[in-house]
């Protein structure tokens, strides 16, 4: 569920128009719901009642300094995959203590960052990033607070671009190896071996990958247990999908799902949402630019484009589109809507039945929350949008679109002596 409906035939952002948006904003915008962005929150959260939980909002599909103090203020964590994902977390007055560190990649710099921070947890993914975290916590003196990532070598079915579960993803450790990789952390100084971390994928709209994922690592805590191994934690990262075509489970359903399993494991369970909080608290608003007929296809051209939001190219990514003031003609068509972009993949939508558009309507690109502005670029010397939160009637701008200047500000011209023969 969202907040954003029609009303008197104009679609709103909970009590604001999007068109007025549009006329005060400019387009393309990012256009987000606050009450959207709580509603979810709660909704998962009741899902988990009675369990002892920790929500860390993985915050790569939304890292707007606005939203992380949003979701701070209502009690969460963070999941954060860089140093710069962590500096915003403390920009935005997050609690260290709740920020688990993910990702395949961490350099000494980053283990620093975050170890003087004394976050919550690294999530460790390789033998040679378990000796690294040891030495540059004994280094620093002290002791690093570590879980290893198990690879429960599954299919979620979802896209292959953002499935992390199965045996040849770069993700995680073999399950066969979990039992060597604990052993030799044991031997490791500074290390705090504070739990067990997978993650199996995302957009996943099915709940028995979940299901098969908590046996499997209920069976690995059990037998860690058996050998004196005490974790505090079990991380299960995130995944649940968001009905852009689909229709995932619902949270509750979610929760059965990962709960059958695990409810008397007797560890902090720490989950990793992302798109399903954020994912259709945001619209990408757009404008019609041109309506081009060629004598076999029409094409929608709009001013936002692939560098704006990239999913539909690089996923294959479905996102509804519809018009901020339909027209009352009722007249559809079927047509590409495409971006002004110079590549063949800037497109938003294909063979799309669609109302008769024209130049100057407004679309709505909708469920773009999540995994939107965070992946946008300069690409074409384009402009990123500008960034805008709803609270019931109040706007709020949490992010200025791009200039001119912000675009080329760490470049800089030089003046090359002889030529190139010279």
């Amino acid at each position: 569920m969202n907040y954003f409906n029609y009303h008197n035939d104009q679609l709103l952002a909970e009590d604001v128009p999007l068109s007025d948006l549009a006329a005060c904003y400019g387009t393309p915008l990012y256009v987000y719901s606050a009450r959207t962005l709580r509603r979810h929150f709660r909704v998962l959260s009741e899902a988990f009642a009675g369990t002892d939980s920790l929500i860390c909002f993985a915050m790569k599909a939304l890292s707007n300094l606005s939203i992380l103090k949003l979701f701070s203020d209502l009690g969460a964590g963070f999941d954060i995959v860089s140093s710069g994902e962590l500096m915003r977390c403390l920009k935005a007055g997050a609690d260290p203590g709740k920020i688990v560190f993910s990702g395949v990649g961490k350099t000494d710099e980053e283990l620093e960052a975050a170890l003087m921070a004394r976050i919550l947890m690294i999530n460790v993914e390789s033998r040679p990033e378990l000796h690294r975290v040891s030495a540059v916590a004994q280094r620093l003196k002290v002791q690093a607070p570590v879980s290893l990532r198990v690879n429960p070598d599954l299919d979620p079915g979802t896209h292959p671009h953002i499935s992390t579960g199965h045996r040849d993803s770069k993700f995680g450790i073999p399950l066969s190896q979990v039992h060597e990789y604990y052993a030799e952390a044991r031997t490791l100084k500074n290390l705090d071996l504070a739990g067990l971390s997978t993650h199996i994928g995302s957009q996943i709209t099915e709940t028995a990958p979940f299901a098969e994922a908590g046996v499997k690592v209920a069976k690995i805590v059990q037998e860690l247990r058996a050998t004196g191994v005490a974790l505090k934690y079990l991380d299960l990262g995130g995944g649940l999908g968001i009905p852009y075509q689909e229709q995932p489970p619902s949270p509750v359903q979610y929760a059965a799902a990962i709960l059958g399993p695990l409810r008397d494991i007797g560890l902090k369970i720490i989950l990793e949402p992302g798109r399903v909080l954020v994912g259709n608290a945001g619209v990408f608003l757009t404008k019609v630019l041109y309506v081009k007929e060629t004598d076999v296809k029409r094409f929608v051209v709009i001013d936002g484009a692939m560098n704006d939001l990239i999913r539909p190219v690089l996923y294959e990514a479905y996102h509804e589109i519809v018009p901020v003031v339909p027209r009352v003609s009722g007249e559809r068509v079927t047509a590409d809507v495409v971006g002004p972009v110079c590549e063949s993949g800037d497109f938003f939508a294909r063979e799309r039945d669609l109302p008769a558009l024209q130049a100057g309507d407004l679309l709505a690109v909708m469920s773009a929350g999540a995994y939107g502005f965070v992946m946008a670029s300069n690409y074409n010397s384009r402009l990123r949008p500008a960034e805008i939160l709803v609270n019931g009637a109040e706007v709020h701008v949490i992010r200025d679109r791009d200039t001119f200047e912000d675009v080329v500000r760490n470049e800089h011209i030089v003046t090359l002596k002889g030529g190139a023969d010279a």
